[in-house]
């Protein structure tokens, strides 16, 4: 929403809006592009001279602000409707799906056409370190649109993909998730099928060719040429790992050498990101061969695996977490990378899934790679976070506020620990209050 609302202000659009928590980085970005912000969602936040009100899908009947919308009968949509209506038409969109890594894949496509000298488009769900910003119009014809599967608004239950219209599509992997709105994982798939049956013939489905539930979504019906991707496997594309970690791999195309990517980014979860983002440039027609080293310069997206901080040796990174795969192939990722340092993970289970308890099973087994886990556990957690640490590998624990959590990491951690904060919300600004508190305690050493 904070990216559409930036689309129509860079349109010339007057924008406000509401938020109940309003945080960084897309409340600045959004308070830099001169957009009002208001906490809450109160009616009277909303202007009486309103041309349209844009609804976010957090917001459902029963809210005080979308009651007095229906009420006043004053016109609103949603903001993947107000994309297709106004910026994507008579553009040519490339989708990126999938469960995990939207935000990092979307950000590298974006980044490459720019390399290549495409003015493109994008509207992402994060944002980006080398563009500033999570969206942008763009001049060129090409836009980029980060594609969820989660429903539309209160008044729309399809995916918010299935507005977009891709000529290039993405289906980066898919696993269960969202427990709050899909009841299995058949009914994810039902729903990348859809986004499937609106490619057309003359465009290009980039699709992971390791995963076997997008094959079962393939063979539902596909109507439109096929790229496939991997790492273990026979693919069209497939990338070499130069380096365990995935800082340095080797790009093929049918089995001819394109060139390597060595960069920042670690984990072999990245090196799939950047196959697809790579194959997706391809079917648009751009060339990638030559466009493999600008990867060396590319600074990812904030808040996924991203340094804030470094004290005493101590390193602090605040990550998006919401799913026990995107958790193990990160701290996987981490372990390649740092060897036999310590790896101290502090957790928020914030999304809806995570709070509705549906990974909790797999959460302890994502936290292999992890020596010392602090998990918080809100009092509106409705799981027991305690059976979860009774069974992660390394030390654990359980506490009630982000205080606590921070006095307990305080004790926990020493010179050359990675501290990782995982959340996919705010989990109130802890990871740069535990750098503050880091810095504090060096310059008023015990004793």
């Amino acid at each position: 929403m904070g990216g559409v609302a930036a689309l129509a202000r860079e349109a010339g659009v007057e924008v406000e809006g509401s938020d109940q928590a309003v945080y960084p980085p897309m409340s600045t970005q959004l308070e830099r592009l001169g957009i009002a912000l208001h906490q809450g969602y109160q009616p009277g936040h909303i202007a009486d001279d309103a041309d349209l009100v844009v609804i976010g899908n957090a917001l459902s009947r029963g809210n005080a602000s979308v009651e007095a919308v229906l009420d006043a009968g004053r016109p609103y949509g949603s903001g993947a409707q107000w994309l297709a209506e106004h910026v994507l038409p008579g553009r040519t969109t490339l989708a990126v799906a999938g469960t995990h890594g939207k935000t990092t894949t979307s950000t590298i496509l974006a980044w490459l056409l720019q390399s290549a000298g495409r003015d493109c488009g994008f509207l992402i769900g994060g944002v980006a370190e080398d563009f500033g910003v999570s969206a942008r119009l763009g001049r060129d014809p090409l836009f980029v649109v980060e594609a969820d599967e989660y429903d539309t608004a209160f008044f729309d239950k399809r995916s918010k993909f299935v507005h977009y219209r891709p000529r290039v599509a993405i289906l980066n992997n898919l696993e269960y998730d969202h427990a709050d709105i899909f009841p299995d994982l058949a009914s994810i798939q039902r729903q990348f099928h859809h986004l499937v049956r609106t490619v057309p013939g003359g465009g290009r489905l980039v699709v992971n060719g390791e995963d076997a539930h997008l094959a079962e979504v393939l063979a539902m019906g596909c109507w439109t040429p096929v790229d496939r991707f991997g790492i273990d496997g026979d693919f069209e594309w497939q990338a070499r790992l130069i380096d365990a970690d995935g800082r340095a791999f080797e790009v093929l195309h049918r089995g001819e050498s394109l060139g390597e990517v060595r960069w920042a980014l670690l984990g072999r979860h990245n090196v799939m990101n950047a196959l697809a983002a790579i194959a997706a440039c391809h079917a648009a027609g751009v060339d990638p061969a030559p466009l493999l080293h600008a990867l060396a310069r590319f600074r990812s997206v904030k808040r996924r695996m991203e340094q804030v901080g470094e004290v005493d040796g101590i390193r602090v990174y605040d990550d998006f977490a919401h799913h026990p795969t995107a958790i193990a192939t990160t701290l996987a990722g981490l372990r390649a990378s740092v060897g036999d340092a310590r790896i101290v993970v502090a957790m928020e289970p914030r999304s809806n899934s995570m709070r509705l308890g549906a990974h909790a099973d797999g959460l302890a087994p994502s936290l292999d790679a992890a020596d010392a886990v602090v998990f918080l556990h809100r009092p509106e957690l409705a799981w027991d976070a305690g059976r979860v640490v009774q069974t992660v590998r390394g030390q654990a624990f359980a506490v009630p506020d982000v205080d606590t959590l921070m006095a307990t990491l305080g004790e926990l951690v020493e010179p050359g620990d990675h501290v990782v904060f995982m959340s996919n919300g705010g989990f109130d600004g802890a990871p740069r209050r535990f750098v503050a508190l880091l810095q504090a305690r060096r310059a008023s050493p015990i004793g």
